[in-house]
């Protein structure tokens, strides 16, 4: 009897193992090939960098603001007059550092309504040129008193769009 259980084992494991399939060969697993890092078209500044107001001579340290739509510089002495029956307006533009400061004479662009917390403000934009890194860029910048802040500049998307990329941990990358 025990010769027939072993015949029978025997079988039943044929059975078994002529039943099941046979796993296909393994391939070996490509060799992972990383992307070759490209430098970015884009220069990288910080959060804070040098930008001339032409035609002063000196840098004025600037915020660097992506939350800002259009970049504004702190001036004083505004006033509103008609030319050629367009609205412009004087202003003085005074460097806190080196004391420099030049008068300026600029149409007015358009007006402009900034959102605070506190209050809504509304301010005019004109064209100023200025000299960032090496590019020399014509934009609209709002006129503000920026007294209570500690930049007298502060730049935003209209000029950082599509030159600039901002790592906030750095700082005074331009020269």
């Amino acid at each position: 009897m025990s010769n027939l259980l072993k015949v029978f084992s025997v079988l039943v494991t044929l059975t078994f193992l002529s039943s099941c399939k046979t796993l296909p060969e393994t391939q070996p697993v490509p060799e992972v090939v990383q992307p070759q890092t490209t430098q970015h078209p884009l220069t990288v500044i910080g959060g804070v960098e040098p930008v001339y107001f032409l035609p002063i001579n000196a840098p004025f340290a600037a915020r660097i603001d992506t939350g800002a739509e259009t970049s504004s510089i702190d001036v004083s002495d505004m006033r509103f007059f008609e030319r050629d029956g367009e609205k412009w307006v004087a202003f003085e533009l005074n460097h806190d550092g080196t004391q420099e400061h030049h008068r300026f004479e600029k149409k007015i662009v358009r007006k402009v309504n900034i959102r605070r917390i506190d209050e809504d403000e509304q301010r005019v934009a004109v064209m100023m040129t200025i000299k960032i890194g090496s590019e020399v860029i014509t934009t609209e910048f709002t006129l503000a008193n920026r007294t209570k802040f500690v930049y007298q500049a502060l730049i935003g998307r209209n000029i950082l769009k599509g030159r600039f990329m901002v790592d906030p941990s750095i700082e005074n990358t331009l020269h």
